[in-house]
Parts: structure tokens; sequence; C-alpha cells
């Protein structure tokens, strides 16, 4: 044996083992993984079990040395007769081990939404899945079925989900049961419910999650993530509007309450006439003017240049969008003042205009005349907005 299939991502081999590990090949096994690592130098490596229905002590051995020279060290898709073995000799307590899953297909399958890191599918009437980008997504999902739960036990409506899958198409996902349900986005396409009903459900949904105040250290700081994002544009923007920026945001206070993160209409179900959150991973705590900046990118900043993007992530017209945000804002502040209002959206134009600007240079995506757009479009409005913005507090 010259080689074992493997591939580097980012940091992590992923070492595909063969059919069996026993005395007549373990040594080319153990060769050729050492040449590889050699070769990569990779931080961590996930031995993929998927093939391997037989592994003898001397196999084992083989995992043992490697687990020395290489801490991080990971075997996944474990068969049961493996794992068996694994778990007699005490490997699933030497090393992480982790069970081959199940495979589900979504071919063909309805997408219902679309974040930056997966696509969630109607995969029938009553299931739905969340499909992680990431090759290496088990450690997030792991994490956010952690933060799901935290939140269902606070109060939250939060559809946990039952079953952890491997997708067929590539990539790892999170079922729900979700009987008949449609996203707060597909009640207002299919017109089961008005722009101002969504809303008022929204808003009720929101202020509980606000309401609720964070106690362990699971969920980050947003103040702090968002102190990170300007001190990016440090070099992009003029340098007293990056000092009053950053002055800003470190003015406001280390709130402990509840922020999704990622709120918006493809995020929440509507079932049986309950709201449910279905994505989790971004939960954080802070003060609520980091969920409405991040709201606002959602539906008016992600596509302050091309309209269009709102309609292809979320599903509607730019117009329902931009309606459904002016009603949004103006139930969870209370208020009809047009001045207030304008005050508040300028606060957040802030925050997320920061965020926009640093995430689309940072992804290179200002190489493309519509990322060069909306960078200038971030600069001019944050250039323009910070000498006359006191406060980012309301």
């Amino acid at each position: 044996m010259n080689e074992l299939e493997s591939r580097l991502v980012g940091q992590t081999l992923y070492v595909s083992l063969p059919n069996r590990v026993d005395t007549g090949n373990a040594a080319a096994v153990e060769q050729a993984l050492n040449q590889t690592i050699q070769k990569l130098a990779p931080q961590s490596v996930i031995l993929d079990c998927e093939s391997l229905t037989y592994i003898s002590s001397v196999g084992l051995r083989v995992i043992l040395r490697l687990k020395k020279s290489l801490a991080d060290t990971r075997i996944v898709n474990v068969g049961p007769e493996v794992y068996d073995i694994l778990d007699m000799t005490g490997f699933t307590e030497i090393l992480s081990v982790e069970k081959a899953l199940r495979v589900l297909s979504v071919e063909g399958c309805e997408v219902i939404g679309e974040g930056a890191n997966g696509k969630v599918y109607r995969v029938s009437d009553d299931v739905i899945v969340k499909v992680n980008k990431h090759p290496d997504a088990l450690p997030s999902i792991d994490r956010e079925r952690k933060l799901a739960r935290a939140a269902f036990v606070a109060g939250v409506p939060t559809a946990i989900p039952y079953d952890v899958v491997r997708v067929k198409e590539g990539g790892y996902g999170s079922v729900f049961e979700m009987l008949n349900a449609s996203s707060f986005a597909g009640l207002i396409a299919s017109g089961e419910k008005t722009v101002d009903e969504v809303a008022r459900m929204s808003n009720d949904l929101l202020k509980l999650i606000h309401s609720i105040v964070v106690t362990d250290n699971m969920m980050p700081s947003m103040k702090q993530t968002a102190l990170h994002w300007a001190d990016y544009l440090k070099d992009y923007i003029r340098p007293d509007c990056h000092d009053k920026l950053v002055s800003l945001i470190d003015a406001l206070p280390e709130d402990k309450h509840m922020l999704h993160g990622d709120y918006h209409i493809c995020n929440v179900m509507y079932q049986n006439g309950e709201a449910l959150l279905i994505d989790m991973d971004t939960l954080c705590h802070g003060h609520p003017i980091f969920e409405l900046a991040s709201m606002y990118n959602v539906y008016k900043g992600y596509c302050a240049v091309d309209h269009g993007v709102a309609e292809s992530f979320l599903g509607l017209p730019y117009d329902t969008i931009s309606t459904f945000w002016d009603r949004s804002l103006a139930l969870y502040l209370g208020t009809e003042d047009p001045v207030r209002l304008k005050s508040v959206e300028e606060k957040c134009e802030i925050i997320g205009y920061t965020r926009v600007m640093r995430r689309t240079i940072r992804r290179r995506l200002d190489a493309e005349a519509k990322g060069k757009a909306l960078v200038e479009h971030c600069k001019n409005r944050l250039e323009e907005l910070l000498p006359r913005v006191d406060m980012l507090l309301f």
C-alpha cells in the first residue's frame, strides 16, 4: 500500500481507512499514514471508518501510536462491529470515537431556508433537515444542539433536532420533526398571514428571547465580536471614523440578555399555531442593538446595492421585505414616530454595515463589481453616519 485516500481541509487531515486493518496490511497502512502526515503537517487527523469492517490488535496499535504523536486524532463513521472492538479494548476512552450516522439524501427536496453555514431542506411533510456546508461540521452541530437545549430549558420555543445524519450529497445535517410546518417567510409568500401578522408574531418571540438572562459561558458576547469587526476596518475607513466606531461599540454595556444573532423570517418555523426557532448556532448575549443590526442586514444591508439578493435569500420581493423590516422595528420600539425610528435604524446601519463590509472584504467578494459596490456603499454610509451619531444605545 503506497498511499491512503486522504484530503486536507484547513489544518485537518481526513484519512479513509481500508476494509480491514490487520497483520496483513497494518505496517503498510501506518507507513502510508506517516508519509502523508509528514508531507502535509496537519494539526489534527480524522480517521474515516466508513469502509472499515474489521481491525485487529495490530491495527489498533497503529492508531494508538498515531494518537501519541498527534494528540488531536479522532475516529468517525464507525460501524457497529468495529465500535464494539474499540469499546471493548478501551479506545472509546482514549480518543473521540463517533459511530456511523444514518445516510439521508436531499436530492430534489425543497429548500426552505439558507444561511451562511448551511441550507434547510424539507425532506417530507413532517421532517426537515438543516445541512451544514462545512465538511467537519459535527463539532458545530453538537454545539448547536447544546445551545438549542439551553434555550429550550430557558423558555424559548425551540425545535431541538432528534437526529444527526450524513447527507448523501455531502456534509452533515440535523433532523427536525416539523409536521406541516412553514417558515415565517413561507406564511407571507403563501398569503396565509399578512406582513403585519407575521411581524407581530416575530416581535413577540424576539421580545421573549431578549427577556432571558444568560447565566453560563456557552454563548459569546456580541460586544466583543463587534469590536473585532470594527478593528478589522482600521485600514478601510477614515481614521477619525474608525476611532469613533470603536468608541461607540466600546461604550455599550456588557449585557447578558440572550440574542439569537441571526433572527429573520426564514429562521422561524410556524407549526400548529406556535413559532419555533430552528437555527441556534448563533446564540449569544448583548444589547438588543446588535440583534436589530443583524435583522437590518438581512432585510436591507446585504441587498443595499442589489435588491435581488433579498428576494433570492428570503423568497419574497424586496418591497415586501423592506415593509416587514419597517413594521418589525416599529413594533419592537413601540412607536410610529419617524424621527425615533430613523435614529435607531441609523444605529443599526453603523453596526450592520461594519459587519457587511468586513465580511465582503474577508471573503474577497469585493473583487467582483457587486461586492466592490457594496463595500463602497458601506464605507460611504459609515463615514456619513459616524460623525453625527453620539451613541448606539436606544
